[in-house]
C-alpha cells in the first residue's frame, strides 16, 4: 500500500501511519481506500475498508465524529465506541489508535517522548483558529517540551483561498500569523494551513515537529491520485492518520 509512514524519532513503542487512497474496494470518486462513513460511499465498502486499515496497522482505530470544532477532546480506552463527537483525543491504552480523518484539513499526530501517551487533533483552519491544537496538548496533560508532534498531508500554501475572515481569525490569535498569509487578490489570500500550525506548536512550547512543511508532495488538492480532497473534488473519500502504542 502507498501510505504514509511517519519519519519522527517516536519512541520504539509508538507506531503511527496515514493511509492514502490506494488499498481498498471502493470506487468512482471515493476509490479506493475510502474511510468516511458520512460522505455517501457505500456504507458495507466502507466497512470492508475500515476493516483492511484495521489488519493493516495492528490497532483497533477508533473514529470520531469530527466537528470542526474546538471544545471536545477525549480519551479513548478499550471501550469507546465510533462516532464520539470530538476534533481531538488522546490515550494511554495498548493497541487503541488516535485516528483522524480527512480530506483537506491538517492531521495532527502526538506522542510524549517516553511513549506514555499518544493522542491526535483534527486541524481544519477553524479548529486550528480557535485552539484544538492547544486543547488536545492540555488534554493529553504532559508538558508540551516532551511531546513530539507530527504533521500529515492537508491542502497547500498553494491551494488554500481564503478570505479576509480566516486572516482575521488567525491574526486575532498572534500577530505573527499575517506572514503565512499572501494577498491573491482583494479580500482572498492563500493560508499555510501547516506553517499556522507549526507556528502554535511551537507558541505551545512543542520543540520538536516534523512532517508536511507546506511542500506540494504534501498537498491534497495537488496530488489526486494519491489524496481525497473535499476542496478539489467537493465529492470525496477521507483518509485518515493514526498514532497508538503497541
Amino acid at each position: 500500500m502507498d501510505w504514509l509512514m511517519p519519519d519522527w524519532p517516536a519512541p520504539p513503542n509508538v507506531r503511527a501511519a496515514c493511509s492514502t487512497r490506494d488499498g481498498g474496494v471502493s470506487t468512482a470518486v471515493y476509490a479506493s481506500l475510502n474511510l468516511g462513513d458520512h460522505v455517501g460511499d457505500d456504507a458495507q465498502l466502507v466497512a470492508r475498508n475500515r476493516a483492511i486499515f484495521e489488519r493493516a496497522i495492528g490497532a483497533r482505530p477508533v473514529y470520531l465524529k469530527q466537528v470542526h470544532g474546538t471544545a471536545g477532546v477525549v480519551e479513548l480506552d478499550g471501550n469507546t465506541e465510533d462516532g464520539i463527537e470530538a476534533d481531538g483525543c488522546w490515550t494511554t491504552q495498548r493497541g487503541v489508535a488516535c485516528t483522524i480523518m480527512v480530506a483537506d484539513c491538517l492531521p495532527v499526530l502526538f506522542a510524549t517522548k517516553d511513549g506514555a501517551k499518544v493522542g491526535a487533533a483534527h486541524a481544519g483552519w477553524r479548529g486550528l483558529a480557535g485552539g484544538i491544537v492547544e486543547a488536545t496538548v492540555r488534554a493529553m496533560g504532559a508538558p508540551p517540551a516532551s511531546l513530539l508532534a507530527w504533521l500529515g498531508p492537508a491542502i497547500g500554501p498553494d491551494a488554500f483561498e481564503v478570505g479576509d475572515d480566516v486572516k482575521t481569525a488567525f491574526g486575532q490569535c498572534d500577530a505573527n500569523a499575517a506572514k503565512h498569509f499572501k494577498p491573491l487578490r482583494t479580500g482572498k489570500w492563500l493560508c499555510d494551513l501547516p506553517a499556522l500550525a507549526r507556528m502554535r506548536l511551537a507558541a505551545l512550547g512543542v520543540e520538536c515537529i516534523h512532517g508536511n512543511d507546506g511542500s506540494r508532495e504534501w498537498c491534497t488538492v495537488s496530488n489526486p491520485s494519491r489524496f481525497f480532497s473535499h476542496r478539489r473534488d467537493r465529492a470525496s473519500g477521507r483518509f485518515a492518520a493514526a498514532v497508538w502504542r503497541a
